[in-house]
């Protein structure tokens, strides 16, 4: 729909226009109306008319001067298509319409086919513009998406990638004022996670306003970060406050080192990432520049035996010496000083060491310890430190209450079950066993049943199961019914060398020398 303004001071003429150009147009335009050259510029201002029809001779403000207002505001190509009315046949007022680049000059009394012929005309010069608006529109919207694809190609290149990046980005193209500012900025919620792309920019518009706007560039880096860069750092500063008054506490900010030319792009936004990751060690702090985390961070030695010692500590009544030894492993006293290379490297052992490794043995937990545990297992899901470990106390102690339940559990069945693991292997001994057979046929954790299996018996599975083997031969063997090799099938080993070696390795003689010694001893008998 058309935006039409009339500005007449004479009523009948302003109204009689309305209704001829409503009943010939329908819902094609909206009319406005106005009196004089300065109602009609109030009325501009509010809503922009497409086309503006008006009389020259008005009081208050005339057309004349209506005209040189809306030139000075917007270049004719721009503003509205201008319509003249005229009572007076005067070559100066043409002049001065020409001169404003008036579409059309018409004198009152206006003939109707002369009105809608210079509509017509006005209405084609409106959608040639809007046209030639929307391919310069959208020319724009892809030099704009081409750079800022260059951009971020360039702001994630390796060291080796920098100089073909470059190539695809010119300094004019990049649209940068140099020296740059860069920041890397994101939401954390409370409870863990990232807003999404949309969320981020509609926060950050709020505080500072539309980022593609407010900014000589933003963009998004692959993991959903938004990437600001402007020649003015105090920006940052800025709408890290404004996210501090406006109680936005999950709105994280890391400024990067600034940069002299396009080449340090790359390292200025690998900086800012690095400082923004020690917003993780102060609660309630936005912003991070990275030249106060480059240098005098606190690095430790990996606390391997610690953390084997926190594992073994789990199952027992020692929970507070749990928590002590947590705090070591931290270094909690020193923790704003911490490098966070050693925070990452920690939290990764105590995943490796202590929680697969629990899982593993024991099993699945209930749902809300699982729950728990996936969450723990990445740092990344919480805003602070802080939470993070608390949450990873909790769940050591739910963990802690879990092995002791699944332990007592296990003795009250364990002798049973343990008699029945030895049972199995008395009567299927000539099988292909192995140690997960036979824990799956009593429902034994594999790692758990290695263990109480050695307890009950002395021995471990493998040396067991030799040993039942090799009693079972040797009453083959002391009979005549089967050659030596077939006693070694028959008890279940896979070949003659390795029942061969594993006699000799528990009785001290080869399976020939035993049979031998056997009969030699009944002959001793019989004589």
């Amino acid at each position: 729909m058309r935006q039409l303004l009339i500005v007449d001071d004479e009523k009948n003429i302003r109204y009689g226009l309305q209704v001829m150009i409503t009943r010939e147009l329908g819902e094609a335009c909206a009319i406005r109306l106005a009196a004089n050259g300065k109602e009609a510029l109030e009325l501009q201002q509010q809503q922009p008319a497409d086309i503006i029809i008006t009389d020259i001779r008005m009081p208050v403000m005339d057309g004349m001067e209506l005209l040189e207002r809306l030139r000075s505001q917007q270049p004719a190509s721009e503003g509205p298509v201008v319509l003249v009315l005229s009572g007076y046949d005067e070559f100066e007022y043409a002049k001065t319409a020409i001169r404003y680049q008036v579409r059309d000059y018409l004198l009152k009394p206006i003939r109707r086919e002369d009105l809608f012929e210079a509509l017509g005309r006005a209405m084609e010069e409106r959608d040639r513009r809007d046209l030639e608006s929307e391919r310069i529109d959208a020319a724009n919207d892809y030099q704009k998406r081409l750079r800022l694809a260059h951009l971020g190609q360039l702001l994630e290149a390796e060291e080796g990638e920098v100089e073909a990046r470059l190539g695809d980005l010119l300094i004019e193209e990049a649209g940068l004022t140099l020296p740059f500012a860069l920041a890397v900025v994101t939401y954390r919620y409370e409870q863990g996670g990232s807003m999404s792309r949309e969320e981020l920019a509609a926060v950050v518009e709020r505080l500072e306003g539309a980022p593609d706007r407010s900014y000589e560039a933003a963009l998004w880096d692959r993991d959903g970060r938004l990437v600001l860069i402007d020649p003015d750092a105090d920006r940052f500063a800025r709408l890290a406050e404004w996210a501090e008054k406006r109680e936005l506490g999950g709105l994280l900010v890391g400024v990067g080192r600034s940069g002299a030319d396009l080449a340090q792009l790359p390292s200025s936004y690998r900086s800012a990432c690095h400082a923004l990751q020690y917003t993780f060690l102060h609660p309630g702090m936005h912003l991070v520049d990275a030249r106060a985390v480059e240098s005098g961070r606190l690095m430790f030695a990996a606390p391997d035996e610690e953390i084997r010692l926190l594992g073994n500590l789990l199952g027992t009544d020692r929970k507070r010496e749990i928590n002590e030894l947590l705090y070591r492993i931290f270094h909690i006293d020193q923790l704003a000083r911490m490098d966070m290379a050693y925070i990452e490297q920690t939290a990764r052992m105590i995943n490796e060491k202590v929680l697969d490794e629990i899982f593993h043995r024991y099993g699945e937990a209930s749902i809300e310890v699982l729950k728990l545990y996936r969450k723990v297992g990445d740092w990344n899901n919480f805003r602070y430190f802080h939470d993070y470990f608390r949450s990873l106390e909790n769940l050591l102690s739910s963990l802690n209450d879990y092995i002791k339940q699944m332990r007592l559990a296990y003795a009250e069945n364990e002798n049973d079950n343990l008699r029945e693991a030895v049972a199995f292997i008395e009567a299927h001994y000539a099988r292909p066993l192995n140690m997960a057979t036979v824990s799956n046929h009593v429902s034994l954790n594999y790692s758990y049943f290695s263990e109480a299996f050695k307890a009950y018996t002395g021995e471990s599975f493998v040396v067991y199961l030799k040993k039942v083997r090799i009693e079972r031969a040797k009453g083959l063997l002391a009979g005549r019914e089967l050659k030596v090799i077939e006693v070694g099938e028959a008890v279940g080993f896979e070949n003659a060398k390795q029942f061969a070696r594993v006699f000799k390795e528990l009785e001290g003689i080869s399976p020939n020398e035993y049979r031998s010694k056997m009969y030699a001893q009944k002959e001793e008998v019989h004589d």
